[in-house]
């Protein structure tokens, strides 16, 4: 589904990516791990072309998109949530995830919601209540919400464990595991929590210094002594 092909990114005269090669195949969770400023955010947000590759190609569903426009790749089925959630304070939750339907069909919508209160119950009890309310975890659900209200093919996750109490981190993973399970959605997830990451995905990633230095199963890399050395230990890369 999608292919990162020797993909360069600056910020300027940072170079944040170096030659990155990814592969997510359909149905699939694939993780990405790495210390701060490893680069998984910018490698996320390239995919949607802010930065976008100075060198490599993105392909996704059989295209490049490397050089398509940000609006035109989210309606070729991306959608991210991003790190810190950026849902709309001031508007309700059902506005929230209204904002996720901008490039759906009308006619899915009273479906698309009825499926997002039955999967996040707390949204449909709230749903008239200013989002910028809500605890941590539960705006990380509606950003979620938000983005499966899209029907993407491919939903990217930055960080959604970031800043949540243990009880939401537990549930968020389990969300995440149940969409890929139940609803066959594909996956890219980036995360810090390099031990749940990587026991809910089918394959993994490491990212150092914008470069990737590991990849295997999810499996694989949770038995790496690299791995657990830098990242499952207390340690750092």
């Amino acid at each position: 589904m999608l292919t990162m092909e020797g993909v360069h990114a600056h910020y300027g005269h940072i170079h944040a990516l170096r030659g990155i090669d990814v592969e997510v195949q359909v149905g699939e969770i694939v993780t990405l791990i790495g210390a701060n400023g490893a680069g998984k955010s910018t490698l996320m947000m390239s995919l949607f072309g802010n930065p976008k590759a100075s060198a490599g190609r993105i392909v996704f569903d059989g295209e490049d998109i490397t050089r398509v426009a940000t609006h035109e790749i989210a309606r070729r089925g991306i959608a991210l949530v991003p790190e810190g959630r950026r849902i709309f304070p001031r508007m309700t939750v059902i506005e929230n995830l209204q904002m996720g339907t901008a490039h759906a069909d009308p006619a899915n919508y009273d479906a698309d919601l009825a499926r997002m209160f039955a999967m996040f119950p707390i949204l449909e009890q709230r749903q008239s209540q200013r989002a910028g309310t809500l605890s941590g975890g539960e705006q990380q659900m509606l950003a979620i919400g938000r983005a499966l209200m899209g029907r993407p093919k491919l939903l990217l996750l930055d960080e959604p464990s970031l800043g949540l109490a243990p009880i939401y981190i537990r549930k968020i993973f389990q969300i995440v595991k149940e969409l890929n399970r139940d609803h066959g959605m594909t996956i890219l997830l980036v995360e810090q929590n390099a031990n749940q990451a990587l026991r809910v995905a089918h394959r993994g990633y490491v990212l150092q210094h914008g470069e990737i230095t590991l990849a295997g199963t999810g499996a694989d890399l949770l038995a790496s002594p690299e791995v657990r050395a830098a990242y499952l230990e207390g340690g750092h890369a």
